[in-house]
């Protein structure tokens, strides 16, 4: 099933080849095989206990009812911080919350199941999705280890902190999943997973259900090997949410089908612009590929040139408040019996299993710790209007509005952090490989809401190279 798309997985299943029940179980033997045997890629952190008996209703329900839409009965893992109300844990990758049991869905687990996918499991993490400490590695967490690389395991960079989600996907241990991204945590390890992944534009999915690091820049996305895939469950996801005020802002703007934007023209007289000084950090064999997908942009029919777009990003002391307040918010409603119900209490308790939990430090959980968590402060308030300023008005929508863009194109995810600042979608599409066999993509970046033409662009683009090929695990 790895070159297959949903919608080829789909026709399969209305024709008669193949169930859900099948198409879980072939999934389950993937895992079976890689995630904790052979080359224990270890992006499954758990495994529904109910995925058999759902696959197989769902295909009770496709012969006497019909298929509810193009996600039915399609296996899909999810990130170990989005709230599931079943028998899997919620942990955010940490020992403190092992024992944690949500007591519902997440708005994004609840689309899902009404879009009728299968929940199949959950993913590994970078712990607190890599807003911990200064110095932990991409993938690690103390309740799940390190995840690795299918393409390089134990050596090539596995990216963060949507690790196990970008690592299961390109391994086929399911058709797709749920990344989040704070900044980077959907685009980075997409990127060096050679996946497409998604990350939209804030508000444009509820964030209701998901631990948190910073209410300004969270969301959730998909994370596919194509696409078309990331295209459907993009779909399916969105929507209005009235406990998560940001969605509100997305009324008339979302869409509960992208896949419409699925067009392999879609490069056709668009106008891409390019921020060379974003480049400087990439490696020779790096640049000679991001070259090469310029080239190939023009030869679909896109105009492709330089612009400028600061790459200074200011020092913001905005995740490290934001933090503080929105995760004390998700702690304070957690079971009675677990151990942590504030920042405090996480921070005592990992010092008090310092063994097991304090494997490279909390360096940063200790800064969120000394903000004052009422986002009173001064340096917050100025810190956020700069953020928006640097990214927005004299970043992004400066930029793209004068050079009247489609997008930015950005190598790998090296332009993550001003989208993110903005709340601007990105979808991060495989370019190709060093001679060495890093997997290496392109990114495109837009506006508020400008997900539809970002896909057109991303489809077009990856229908006219299809340089992504599966990892060979042994």
């Amino acid at each position: 099933m790895n070159q297959s798309t949903i919608l080829d997985i789909q026709q399969l299943l209305e024709q008669g080849e193949t169930t859900s029940l099948a198409l879980t179980k072939y999934y389950l033997e993937k895992i079976a095989a890689y995630n904790w045997k052979g080359p224990k890629i270890n992006a499954v952190l758990e495994i529904n206990p109910d995925a058999l008996h759902v696959a197989e209703a769902l295909d009770v329900e496709r012969e006497t009812s019909g298929a509810r839409g193009p996600l039915h009965g399609i296996p899909i893992l999810i990130k170990d911080n989005i709230d599931t109300a079943d028998k899997m844990h919620t942990s955010a990758g940490s020992v403190a919350l092992a024992d944690h049991f949500a007591s519902k869905d997440s708005m994004v687990a609840q689309k899902l199941r009404e879009a009728g996918a299968i929940i199949l499991g959950k993913t590994n993490m970078t712990e607190w999705a890599n807003f911990m400490t200064h110095n932990m590695p991409n993938g690690y967490s103390s309740r799940g280890g390190q995840v690795l690389n299918p393409y390089g395991p134990g050596s090539f960079d596995v990216g963060g902190s949507s690790s196990g989600s970008g690592a299961a996907i390109a391994a086929d241990f399911a058709t797709a999943s749920i990344g989040t991204e704070t900044s980077g945590s959907i685009l980075g390890p997409a990127t060096h997973n050679s996946i497409v992944g998604i990350k939209p534009t804030v508000g444009l999915v509820s964030r209701t259900g998901i631990i948190p690091i910073a209410h300004s820049q969270d969301t959730a996305g998909p994370m596919a090997k194509t696409v078309t895939d990331a295209a459907v469950i993009l779909g399916a996801i969105t929507g209005l949410d009235p406990l998560d005020p940001a969605t509100l802002t997305s009324i008339g703007k979302l869409k509960q089908d992208y896949t419409v934007h699925l067009k392999k023209d879609g490069l056709k007289g668009a106008r891409i612009g390019v921020a060379r000084n974003y480049l400087y950090e990439l490696k020779d064999d790096q640049l000679e590929i991001f070259d090469r997908a310029k080239k190939e942009l023009e030869a679909a029919g896109a105009e492709v040139f330089d612009i400028p777009l600061t790459a200074e990003s200011p020092e913001s002391s905005v995740l490290f408040h934001e933090f503080k307040i929105d995760i004390n918010a998700y702690l304070k409603d957690v079971a009675s019996f677990l151990p942590v119900h504030s920042l405090t209490d996480l921070i005592a308790y990992n010092e008090e299993h310092a063994d097991t939990a304090l494997k490279y430090g909390q360096t940063v959980l200790e800064e969120s710790q000394k903000k004052n968590g009422t986002l009173v402060d001064p340096d917050y308030l100025q810190d956020r209007l700069n953020d928006l300023t640097f990214s927005q008005t004299e970043g992004l929508d400066k930029v793209m509005e004068s050079n009247k863009l489609d997008a930015v194109l950005f190598p790998n995810d090296v332009g993550c952090d001003i989208a993110a600042r903005a709340g601007y979608p990105s979808i991060t599409v495989p370019s190709g490989y060093t001679k060495n066999g890093v997997p290496i993509s392109v990114t495109f970046t837009g506006l508020a809401y400008s997900e539809g033409r970002l896909i057109e662009l991303a489809y077009a683009y990856e229908q006219a190279t299809l340089h992504r090929i599966p990892p060979v695990l042994s």
